[in-house]
């Protein structure tokens, strides 16, 4: 992987990935642009304790562009993009309009390919591996950053998701902050340890899903099963088998295995509904360990905590979505319509070719 760092026109940064370590990036960034203003600020909520990302700019954000004026294609001649070269093969670029910025933290966009009809699943094995080696130096990187304390690296996919473009990109946040659905895992986490005199949940968690019913694919370093409680229609959990606490922690065999183990397991989710239906709308979304300090949650450390992809979708069956009503919006307390069994036995029936 060859790592080339360049500044748009704004001064916002721009990091191109390549799997040519020959591959020279010098175009210039010819649009004429101001630098960007934010107004993001980060709010607590008194009552639930959580914060709130307040961003009024992005109400001028791009909305579903036609495909000739996608700004994360590569430029060509005078229609000019995010991306001042004409090709690449995996691009990092600080968000024009951020949900967080500056002393409340950072969002990037991460295009996986160029290619603006394909989609991650359409990656091969090399260019899905250079995605992940972006995710890592990208969660390094941004972990130095004096305002950051937790790393979220994710894909939205489909227009139900709310995906207002419709090119292959997934993003970067970097939190001010430990997020609420972490902080909930650590509290468990440090809860269990107590009880059982030192037991990992985590590892606990996956042992029981790997002598169970709900595994949909295992390889050698990685295994992926519907969760005893999914919240989701068809919602995946992918673990590294060997625990780590975020993307740095791989090693080459886990990082080698991973793009055949995701890719099989993104092109199942496009089968469960059958050829007649659209791409399936699903987020993919990694959880990593914070890089603050974790003094709240007590006896837990760092490395206890465990990487882990969650992937699912909002789709519940052919032609019908899950719609987050009034228990799961107004009380956070979630019903599925089908089981995780159920789910678990569709996926590992669907072929993907």
């Amino acid at each position: 992987m060859k790592k080339t760092s360049t500044r748009l026109a704004d001064g916002r940064e721009l990091i191109y990935y390549d799997l040519r370590d020959d591959t020279v990036r010098d175009a210039v960034d010819r649009r004429p642009l101001e630098r960007t203003v934010t107004t993001s600020e980060v709010r607590r909520d008194p009552l639930l304790g959580d914060s709130v990302a307040i961003a009024s700019h992005r109400q001028g954000r791009t909305y579903h562009p036609p495909a000739d004026e996608c700004p994360l294609c590569p430029s060509q001649g005078e229609r000019l993009s995010e991306i001042p070269d004409s090709s690449y093969d995996a691009v990092v670029f600080e968000n024009r309009f951020p949900s967080l910025a500056g002393d409340s933290g950072r969002c990037e966009v991460v295009c996986f390919t160029s290619d603006h009809n394909a989609s991650f699943a359409d990656l091969t094995e090399e260019q899905a591996r250079l995605v992940l080696d972006a995710w890592t130096d990208r969660t390094s990187e941004l972990s130095h950053l004096p305002s950051v304390e937790q790393v979220f690296c994710f894909e939205n996919r489909g227009a139900e998701i709310g995906v207002t473009l419709g090119h292959p990109h997934g993003q970067i946040y970097a939190y001010p902050f430990t997020t609420p659905r972490t902080a909930l895992m650590l509290r468990s986490l440090a809860a269990h340890k107590e009880a059982t005199g030192g037991e990992n949940l985590f590892d606990a968690v996956v042992a029981s899903e790997l002598a169970g019913e709900r595994v949909v694919l295992e390889g050698e370093h990685w295994v992926a099963f519907v969760p005893h409680a999914a919240h989701w229609p068809y919602e995946v959990h992918l673990y590294p088998k060997r625990r780590v606490p975020d993307l740095l922690g791989l090693d080459e065999e886990a990082r080698t295995e991973f793009p055949k183990v995701y890719l099989e397991l993104l092109r199942r989710f496009d089968r469960i509904f059958g050829d007649s239906e659209p791409a399936t709308p699903y987020i993919a979304a990694w959880h990593q360990a914070p890089f603050g300090q974790l003094e709240e949650f007590e006896g837990v450390s760092r490395d206890d905590f465990a990487l882990h992809l969650e992937l699912f979708t909002i789709r519940r069956t052919s032609g019908k979505l899950k719609f987050l009503a009034g228990s799961e919006s107004g009380m956070n307390v979630f019903i599925n319509d089908i089981s995780p069994e159920a789910a678990a036995q569709r996926l590992r029936e669907v072929a993907s070719s």
